[in-house]
């Protein structure tokens, strides 16, 4: 399942905590949001495989299975609503493995109240980007490739299928509304996770390989996919030899 405009202010609280979730559900609600709320790993994943959501608040340390755990599960379903990890480890390295296992952003804990809202509505505002531009958009096409940005689906040059994640889609939306053009790692960490999200553009880096491994012919010497050393990236539609 995935975010829809029909289900962007619905948000589903995971957190084991209950007098932190009740604070937070409280003020969600007060934000115009429908909420609702389990306290572990395993609840959620039932709750997320029945019903659809906006938005997915995720404590990492919950009982049952972990927060990393169950977003690795949604994004391996093929579910790819949104996820915003809640915290007490605000190491680097935890970071990292959040959004690596597809988060989309991460908050540590203690949080104000105030920032945890605006870090929802910037999430929630990226994804209203996404779907507006590729509800009027056809199929990608280029070297062979078609990619559905709609349905995160496409089909590669040699005709295999391809699923994508939500954040491998929104890198290509962003580079495709832009082709030839150099877009800098740090545009594409502001469009599509925001400037604080992680410790270093290498993530960028590594989702544009993951890209270039599912549609160039050569992912060593890539046509499409094109790296402007020490700035960021070039996407061409047509191929450069």
């Amino acid at each position: 399942m995935s975010v829809t405009a029909e289900n962007t202010r619905r948000i589903l609280v995971v957190e084991d905590d209950p007098h932190l979730s009740v604070g937070v559900v409280e003020n969600l609600r007060a934000e115009g949001y429908e909420v609702d709320a389990v306290g572990d790993g395993r609840r959620a994943l039932e709750t997320l495989s029945g019903q659809t959501y906006g938005l997915v608040l995720l404590d990492v340390m919950l009982p049952e299975l972990d927060g990393f755990t169950v977003c690795r599960t949604l994004r391996e379903h093929g579910n790819n609503t949104p996820v915003l990890f809640l915290t007490a480890r605000g190491d680097p390295a935890d970071r990292v493995r959040g959004l690596e296992a597809g988060g989309d952003d991460y908050l540590p804990k203690p949080f104000h109240l105030k920032e945890l809202l605006l870090r929802v509505r910037a999430i929630l505002r990226r994804w209203d980007w996404y779907h507006s531009a590729s509800i009027n958009t056809g199929p990608l096409r280029f070297g062979g490739n078609e990619v559905d940005f709609r349905a995160f689906r496409g089909r590669a040059w040699n005709g295999l299928a391809q699923e994508l994640t939500e954040k491998e889609a929104m890198i290509l939306k962003v580079l495709a509304e832009r082709p030839g053009e150099i877009v800098s790692r740090e545009d594409l960490l502001e469009r599509v996770w925001g400037y604080d999200v992680f410790p270093s553009t290498r993530t960028v880096d590594n989702f544009i390989l993951r890209l270039r491994r599912r549609f160039e012919r050569d992912p060593a010497n890539p046509r499409h996919f094109l790296t402007v050393w020490g700035v960021g990236y070039r996407f061409v539609i047509e191929g450069e030899p």
